[in-house]
């Protein structure tokens, strides 16, 4: 799969926003996608992607023939609880059905750089910035409400790796190969 390291983004995204939903997601492949080829690299003189060529015609595209299928994040319905805008943290909420999809975590490190965008850029101006966006008829035209929100998603930031471990620590060993180590 080509962006299965996406699941460990949007997992930092449900944690953070409480989607009680059960994770969703769809699969495609493009058939007959191309990749956009510019560098030199494992290429034979003459031959696609060699210097010559570059410095001769630029970059070009060849038919993408390692792509696999991409994974689309769905359905974000739930996050904060869906309509009640509060958040009943559970362990397991927000992961993957299929947790495969968490092989390659061996630690909380896996989860970087989502964590560190969202502990450090998503501030609480920034979520006021998009929150201005947001037309009226979506949060009732309570404004009130929806600056409310806005603050405990912000207190929320620091609470994510938290919520990771507690997914970790369920029993259920969402990540088979985050083995804890004792000291």
């Amino acid at each position: 799969m080509r962006n299965l390291s996406d699941f460990l983004g949007i997992l930092v995204f449900d944690k953070w926003t409480c989607n009680t939903n059960g994770r969703q997601a769809i699969f495609f492949h493009e058939p007959g996608g191309y990749a956009q080829v510019s560098d030199s690299t494992a290429a034979s003189p003459g031959e696609p992607g060699s210097a010559a060529l570059d410095r001769a015609v630029g970059a070009y595209t060849v038919p993408d023939t390692t792509a696999g299928y991409t994974a689309m994040m769905i359905d974000f319905g739930f996050c904060f609880n869906a309509g009640e805008w509060d958040f009943p943290d559970a362990p397991l909420r927000g992961l993957y059905a299929r947790h495969r999809v968490y092989d390659g975590v061996s630690g909380i490190e896996a989860f970087e750089p989502w964590l560190a965008r969202l502990e450090k850029q998503m501030t609480e101006r920034v979520l006021g910035e998009e929150a201005a966006q947001i037309p009226p008829e979506w949060y009732g035209g309570d404004w009130n409400e929806l600056e409310r929100l806005l603050e405990r998603l912000d207190r929320r930031r620091d609470r994510v790796r938290e919520l990771i471990f507690s997914a970790r620590n369920s029993g259920r060993e969402p990540f088979p190969n985050w083995k804890v180590r004792h000291a």
